[in-house]
């Protein structure tokens, strides 16, 4: 597959998970109101939490206790984010699903002979118990998560680290995302293409950002590959 005679051949496509590839909102949820009604404070409800997702674990649990009664002390925080961690990652996927057209796009893509890559901030446990338990593990020949490196997106350091595992230059590379820290990640990378997909957790309009097209929906990908 090409962009076109005046480009090079994208080799390998590079994906964000939550919101992307997974609507994980629900399991989110849950184990925030699991350590909220530990802390004995009110629980969130899905709106808030989806708008809570996109910075890793650290800084949604951040959010949930800033939205639930205030941010506790350094250490006590700390121990927050390690408990909802331990909720959370016992089982991250028992409301979550697939969007549309994700199990079947990818593996055309790998069928094609693409590289396929993930690169959540997300950490990486719960990454790999998820994409487990949805079935598209085995799609991905690299996957980093948020604690893989000392930075997250929206820092290009994930996304680079991400290339490198699979072999591939970022002029070869499509990042495939939904909200604006994909697209600042990817863009500082270097990749040929950002493209984003219309749903996710985006907190900023899709418009404004300095991507190059808005898929109609995720099955929409491999012909945007192509042109």
């Amino acid at each position: 597959m090409t962009d076109s005679v005046n480009r090079r051949p994208i080799r390998a496509v590079a994906f964000d998970l939550d919101g992307t590839l997974v609507d994980s909102a629900a399991d989110l949820m849950h184990a925030s109101n699991a350590l909220l009604a530990e802390l004995g404070r009110p629980p969130v409800d899905l709106p808030a939490v989806r708008s809570f997702i996109g910075d890793g674990a650290p800084k949604l649990v951040e959010r949930v206790l800033a939205a639930t009664g205030g941010i506790p002390a350094a250490d006590e925080a700390a121990r927050c984010l390690q408990r909802f961690l331990a909720i959370y990652e016992a089982d991250p996927s028992a409301h979550s699903a697939l969007y549309p057209g994700v199990a079947e796009t990818l593996g055309g893509l790998a069928e094609a002979g693409l590289r396929l890559g993930v690169c959540t901030n997300k950490p990486m446990g719960a990454t790999l118990r998820l994409l487990d338990d949805l079935g598209i593990a085995g799609r991905f020949a690299a996957v980093v998560g948020g604690d893989s490196y000392p930075t997250r997106k929206p820092s290009p350091e994930p996304v680079l680290g991400l290339l490198e595992r699979l072999e591939v230059d970022p002029g070869e590379t499509v990042f495939v995302g939904d909200n604006e820290h994909d697209v600042a990640a990817a863009r500082a990378a270097g990749v040929a293409r950002v493209l984003l997909v219309p749903y996710g957790y985006a907190r900023v309009p899709l418009d404004g950002l300095p991507h190059d097209g808005i898929l109609a929906g995720f099955a929409d990908l491999p012909g945007r590959l192509s042109c």
